[in-house]
Parts: structure tokens; sequence; C-alpha cells
């Protein structure tokens, strides 16, 4: 069975990886064969994602992703598939037509977004300056350098707490004892509990402790940073790809979001709502969690792919495992197969032209679902 990696961020967002060749090197070196590129509200990394599968013999998928807002979901107060907010609600694009074409109006809705994104990170960084005035730090952050050196276009919150951390080790010359004080006065005294060897952890919790609600550089978030659900799937579907839903599932309590806490209603809502697609980021759930819903969801005809994401600064394996490194089953290896080859078959098709697996509406006759399998696997096999 081929290693397959359907959900992968990059630097076009944010990413462990330095650039795209890392992440495709570590695939080759994990013997991953089909990956996906998956940012955030782009498609900047597609061309050189292509090139560089094309080069190392990979087979490459692309993906987008959105937060969206159903505003019905908040008056309810429904968590969806954002535990902290209801009504938010992470969707994928799965398939996209390759070379990536987004007709208006719908261009400039994605545009609008993604201006309304860096806004609010930026207005953190002014925040953020104004605290380590006030408290003397002995610096600043340059947004200037910050989006130069650090991002490849989309400015996230994890690039200042990445900007600080490098900032503050070079101001306190790597001086672990200044680091740490200084840090425990940012955090307005609290102890550090990362260690300062730990980068992933250490960003995290500068992330958290200061760039989240309650934090000195907390900014919330416009409303206009979010497009209604619907209008995020008719986005997807104009770019010629499959709307997914991404399924945040069990935590390590064994708890779920309200709208994902009874597997046969929500199986059922995602229809309703017009999916059939779904991911799971497999390292958040535990492995038999995994078999119930994939395989449940799987034979309901959904298509279930998987992913690692890599949207933290922690670098982890681009082969897939469950939660505390539990591999994935021969049956869940197969299911995510399956559901490449479908992605693969439809951004085929749709790339030429042709109505792939869900027609210009969104629909998808689940019972071809077959037919795309087979298509996908000997696109897959051919590279």
């Amino acid at each position: 069975m081929l290693n397959v990696n359907c959900h992968l961020h990059t630097p076009y967002s944010f990413s462990a990886f330095e650039d795209i060749d890392d992440a495709l090197n570590r695939a080759v070196a994990e013997d991953v064969k089909v990956v996906g590129i998956n940012d955030f509200y782009t498609s900047k990394g597609f061309k050189e994602w292509k090139v560089g599968c094309d080069k190392r013999k990979l087979f490459p998928l692309f993906g987008i992703e959105f937060i969206s807002l159903n505003q019905d979901d908040q008056l309810a107060g429904l968590r969806v598939n954002d535990p902290a907010n209801p009504g938010r609600t992470y969707i994928s694009g799965k398939g996209l037509a390759y070379p990536f074409n987004l007709p208006e109006p719908f261009a400039s809705q994605l545009s609008a977004v993604v201006d309304e994104s860096n806004k609010q990170v930026e207005a953190m960084c002014v925040k953020l300056n104004e605290f380590l005035q006030r408290i003397n730090a002995g610096f600043t952050l340059d947004l200037t350098w910050i989006k130069k050196e650090l991002t490849q276009g989309s400015l996230r919150e994890r690039h200042l707490a990445r900007a600080l951390r490098m900032k503050l080790f070079e101001y306190c010359n790597d001086d672990f004892v200044e680091i740490n004080s200084l840090l425990e006065e940012l955090f307005g005294g609290k102890s550090i509990k990362s260690e300062l060897t730990d980068i992933a952890s250490l960003e995290n919790e500068i992330r958290g402790n200061l760039l989240k609600i309650g934090g000195e550089a907390y900014v919330p978030e416009h409303p206009d940073a979010f497009l209604p659900m619907q209008s995020v799937c008719d986005i997807i579907i104009e770019a010629g790809g499959i709307p997914t839903y991404p399924f945040l599932a069990d935590n390590e309590k064994g708890e779920y979001t309200d709208f994902e806490n009874n597997l046969e209603r929500v199986a059922k809502q995602l229809t309703e709502r017009g999916f059939h697609s779904v991911e799971f980021i497999t390292t958040r759930n535990d492995i038999n969690l995994l078999e119930k819903y994939a395989g449940y969801l799987h034979e309901k005809g959904f298509v279930v792919t998987f992913g690692s994401e890599h949207n933290t600064p922690q670098m982890e394996p681009i082969v897939l495992y469950a939660r505390h490194n539990k591999p994935l089953t021969e049956r869940l290896k197969q299911i995510n197969f399956e559901g490449a080859c479908v992605i693969a078959a439809h951004q085929h098709l749709v790339s030429q032209g042709l109505e792939g697996y869900i027609d210009s509406s969104g629909y998808a006759d689940r019972l071809k679902r077959k037919d795309f399998i087979e298509l996908g696997e000997s696109l897959i096999k051919s590279i």
C-alpha cells in the first residue's frame, strides 16, 4: 500500500518546513508517494509543488483551506470543528484544478479575506511592540523584516511568535538565564514551561501567552475575516475543487464538539450541507476512533482522506500516525489511498475542463466513487 499524506501546509501559509523542497525531500526519505499541498487561503505554492513532485516522481494533490462562519450555528451556540468558537468552521478544498484559476467575483472575495487576516496580525504586531516598549524589553519587532524573511505573503500569529523568539535570543546573545528572565517578564511573572532548546514548544508558549485571548498583543478577528460557509464552498467549486469537511473528532480526554459527537447524525448533516468528502489529521485522534469514524464514513460513500498538517513549529513525520505514534492500520491506509485516488482522478478531469467527482453545483453521485478510485489509482501508479 502506497503511503499517502493529503494535507500538508507549506511556508506559503505557515509550516514546520523550511520550504517546499524540504517538505518534498522528507516525503521521499519517508517513502510517501502521494502528497497534498493544503495552505490557508492561497494557491501560491502550487507550481513549485508540481515541479518539485515531478522531479521526485511524487504524485501531487492540490488543496486549500479556509475558516468559514455559519451564522445559524453561531446563533445556536453550536461548536462545529473549532471547539472554542461556535459556528466557526474549517473547510478544505481538495483536488483543485491545476493551473489554479479563480474567476470573479470569487477571486476578489478570497483576496479580501487574506487582506483582512493579514491586517489582524499586523495589528497584533503593533500591540506587541507597544508592550515591549512599555516593559523596556530593549527591542521591538520589524514587521517589514518579518514579512520579507519569514513569510510568503500570508502573515499568521505563528510568524510573530517565531520572530519574537528569534529576536529575544539575539538580544540576549543566547544567554539562557537572561532569556528565561525576560520571558517571565513578558508572561507577567509566569514561569516558563518549555525547555529553551525546544523551539517549537517555546514558540507555542509565546503564542499562547501573548497572542491569544487575554494576551497583551491579542487582537480579535474582524467578522470580514470569515466568509459564510456556502461562499467558501462556492469558491472551492469554482476553483475546480471538492469541498471537504475536516473532522476534529476526539481530543485527549475523549471529548467531541457538539456537531461531531454523534457519528450517524454528523454523517447525515454533512450530506445535507453538501459535503461528500471529509478528512482527518490523524495525529489528533485515537486509533480506535479513526477506525470507527473513518470506517463508517467510508462505508457511507464519503471520500475520506488523512493528513498531518505540519501547520505548527513542531516537525513531525510525514508518514501518518494516530495519537501516541500509533501506526495506521491496513484498513485505514486503504481508506486514505482510495480517497486520494478519487481526488487525483477528480483534479485530472477538472484540469482538462471536464466534470469531476462533483458537478458544478457540488453534488456527487457516490455510486461513481469506485470508478474514480480506479482512474485515480492508474494515474498515481503511472508516475
